[in-house]
C-alpha cells in the first residue's frame, strides 16, 4: 500500500514539476532558433500526454434539444482535399483488416444492421468555428464487435477516399459517442459530408472526423498517425 501511495505523489509531483518548466521551454523555444523544433515537438507530446490522462471513457460530450441545433443547410462544408472525391456510392465497402478476427469488405447495409444512434452534439473546428449539428449512424464500438476486433489493441486506424487519413487511440474509438456516421438530420449523408460513412466523435477535435471512409484497421502500430499529425497537430485533441 505504502509503495502505491508513494508512486501516486511521485506522478503527482512529476505533473506539477512539469507544469512549472512549461514557460520556461516556452521562452526557450523562442530565444534559441535550434531548440524551437524539438522543444515544440515535447511540449505537444507532453499536451497529448495530458490530454490522454484526463480523458474519460465514459464521460458523455454535451447532447443538445433539436431547438438548438444549426439548420442543415447553413453547417459548413470542410473539406482536406475535394469536396466530393467521386465515391462509387453503389459499389462502396469498407475494407477492415488488422487485429480482428473477421476482416474483408463490409456493405454500408451491414453497418446500417447496427442499433442506429442519433445524436445532437457540437462540432468544434480547429480554424476556430463551432457549430451543434444532428448525426446518426452505428456505434463504433459495436461495429468493433461485429469484426471481432481486438480492443486491447491501441488503435484504430482508417483511410479514406480522397486520400485522408486518420487514428483514434481505442479508448476513443469504444467511446459510447463515437459513431460510424451516415445520416445528418436523420438523412442520408450527402457527398459533400462524407457520404457514404464518415467518423462522428464529439469528444474530439473536427480533423479527427474522418469523411469518405474506404478502410478500417485495428493495429498496435502506426506507420502514420494522420494527415494534420503529421505535420505537427496534436494527436489526441479532446474537447
Amino acid at each position: 500500500m505504502e509503495s502505491r501511495i508513494d508512486n501516486r505523489k511521485f506522478k503527482r509531483v512529476t505533473r506539477r514539476e512539469l507544469l512549472k518548466l512549461a514557460p520556461v521551454l516556452a521562452v526557450g523555444a523562442i530565444a534559441i532558433p535550434k531548440l524551437q523544433e524539438p522543444l515544440l515537438k515535447a511540449g505537444l507530446g507532453f499536451s497529448d500526454w495530458a490530454s490522454a490522462l484526463l480523458f474519460r471513457s465514459r464521460h458523455l460530450a454535451t447532447t443538445f434539444a433539436d431547438s438548438e441545433v444549426v439548420p442543415f443547410e447553413k453547417f459548413p462544408i470542410n473539406g482536406y482535399d475535394v469536396e466530393d472525391p467521386g465515391v462509387d456510392l453503389e459499389a462502396w465497402t469498407l475494407t477492415v483488416s488488422g487485429a480482428v478476427q473477421k476482416p474483408g469488405q463490409y456493405k454500408l447495409a451491414q453497418v446500417h444492421s447496427l442499433p442506429r444512434v442519433r445524436q445532437n452534439t457540437r462540432h468544434v473546428c480547429v480554424e476556430g468555428w463551432d457549430v451543434i449539428g444532428r448525426f446518426g449512424g452505428a456505434r463504433l464500438s459495436d461495429f468493433m464487435q461485429m469484426i471481432g476486433a481486438d480492443t486491447s489493441a491501441r488503435f484504430v486506424y482508417v483511410e479514406c477516399a480522397d486520400d485522408y487519413y486518420e487514428s483514434l487511440d481505442m479508448v476513443t474509438a469504444l467511446h459510447p459517442q463515437t459513431l460510424l456516421c451516415y445520416e445528418m438530420y436523420d438523412q442520408p449523408l450527402t457527398r459533400e459530408h462524407g457520404a457514404p460513412l464518415r467518423l462522428q466523435i464529439p469528444t474530439k477535435i473536427g480533423y479527427k472526423q474522418a469523411k469518405y471512409l474506404t478502410d478500417l484497421r485495428v493495429t498496435n502500430v502506426l506507420d502514420k498517425v494522420g494527415y494534420w499529425e503529421d505535420q505537427g497537430y496534436s494527436s489526441f485533441y479532446s474537447l
